[in-house]
């Protein structure tokens, strides 16, 4: 998949691409429906399948400085957008010019000269221009001014739920990793290098790699039964199961929280190395120990309940 960050200059192979416009944050179920059937108009028209996405999301321009709430950093969101297909994404920088844009300029400018879109797919509830003043049927109406095609998506539900980011969101501070991953259609995971942490693990026989969030969301303090990913040049290089601690580790405090997962069966140097941990469930809050030995025993029983609900979730016995 191509990245572009301008909307300008675009190789003739990507103009007059089906481009879906959206924050996909999260990449979830309605959104990978959405991008399915812009795919699928795609084909029928012989032309690329393109993303269109802001970088950094809207709402992190509007308001800086708040706390993070984002599912998907950005290398993550590529990463899980090209798996569904795309041949080219457009991460267009939202910054005071891209804000002050209004609706009519945002499709005059972004949409027909730069892009030169063939067609157009979004959400029923799409908005957009300053002051988000465009929606859906100012966007069909322009279309057709214009000459490109606009396909208005409804959302989908999960029952009488209707699946959306803010829900995902919900799920995870909530501790309820298993719940987001049924409305995301694919598993939540954390992204990052592994940084050298006190080493304090090592020397009660349990490696951890250390991680700080960086950019995306806070879920629950806790311990969670993991599936994590070596990632190289953007390929999974391996794939371990294994038990994490995010929190402030109440036993040796810490001022920022840090995701510490200890891969079972695993032998190796994975400082500097970009790690994807998947929250498969939520075991038990944090805790405080007495000390070192209560310690022991808790991670022990932590690692045995973590191998059980992971063989569970492959159908194991």
């Amino acid at each position: 998949m191509r990245i572009f960050r301008h909307y300008q200059d675009i190789p003739g192979a990507f103009q007059g691409a089906v481009v879906a416009v959206g924050n996909f944050d999260g990449v979830h179920r309605g959104h990978q429906a959405l991008i399915a059937q812009a795919a699928r108009l795609a084909g029928e028209r012989g032309a690329a399948l393109g993303i269109l996405a802001f970088e950094p999301h809207p709402q992190e321009f509007f308001r800086p400085g708040a706390e993070s709430f984002r599912l998907t950093p950005f290398r993550a969101k590529a990463r899980l957008l090209a798996e569904l297909g795309a041949d080219v994404m457009f991460a267009l920088p939202f910054d005071a010019a891209m804000a002050a844009k209004s609706a009519q300029d945002f499709v005059l400018d972004v949409l027909v000269a730069g892009l030169q879109a063939g067609c157009v797919v979004v959400g029923e509830d799409f908005q957009f221009g300053k002051g988000r003043a465009g929606n859906a049927t100012v966007l069909s109406y322009m279309g057709e001014m214009e000459g490109f095609g606009v396909e208005i998506f409804a959302p989908i539900g999960d029952g009488a739920e209707k699946i959306s980011s803010t829900a995902i969101r919900h799920a995870l501070t909530a501790g309820r990793p298993d719940e987001a991953a049924r409305l995301l259609g694919h598993g939540w995971a954390v992204e990052a290098r592994v940084e050298h942490g006190d080493k304090r693990g090592r020397t009660i026989g349990v490696p951890t790699a250390n991680m700080r969030l960086e950019g995306c969301l806070i879920p629950a303090f806790g311990v969670y039964a993991v599936r994590a990913a070596v990632i190289e040049d953007e390929r999974v290089v391996s794939r371990h199961d294994g038990v994490a601690n995010f929190g402030i580790r109440p036993m040796f405090e810490t001022q920022t929280p840090l995701l510490e997962t200890w891969l079972f069966d695993f032998d190796g140097d994975l400082y500097g190395k970009h790690l994807s941990v998947e929250l498969v469930a939520y075991l038990r809050p944090e805790m405080d120990f007495p000390g070192l030995d209560a310690l022991k025993i808790q991670i022990a029983k932590d690692a045995a309940d973590a191998r059980a609900v992971l063989d569970r979730a492959r159908g194991r016995c």
